[in-house]
């Protein structure tokens, strides 16, 4: 009887342009969704501005949107072990300001 192949996983390189590695700030997220896709707003206002400006979208499958969720989550795990417990409202100067859920 001949072994199963064990499939090797495959090794993804991925590239980076000089401007999208400098990122963007935001401070204000907006979760949407629809039965087909979750929608990552991120925005970013300025103080005694009533107006924000939406950085960066990101349009993706509810499955991948979980695996972010769950990706996160451990990280958040990670860095509370490392630097402590994240106080979310802790700081919160501006009641505008954050992550919409």
């Amino acid at each position: 009887m001949t072994p199963e192949p064990v499939e090797q996983p495959q090794q993804v390189q991925i590239e980076v342009d000089e401007i999208t590695a400098q990122g963007v700030y935001a401070n204000l997220g907006v979760i949407s969704h629809s039965e087909n896709e979750f929608i990552f707003d991120f925005i970013f206002i300025q103080p005694q501005v009533p107006k924000g400006k939406v950085r960066s979208r990101i349009i993706t499958s509810p499955q991948h949107a979980k695996r972010f969720m769950l990706a996160l989550q451990e990280n958040v795990r990670k860095y509370e072990e490392q630097f402590g417990e994240m106080r979310p409202d802790a700081d919160r100067v501006n009641p505008r300001i954050g992550f919409a859920h």
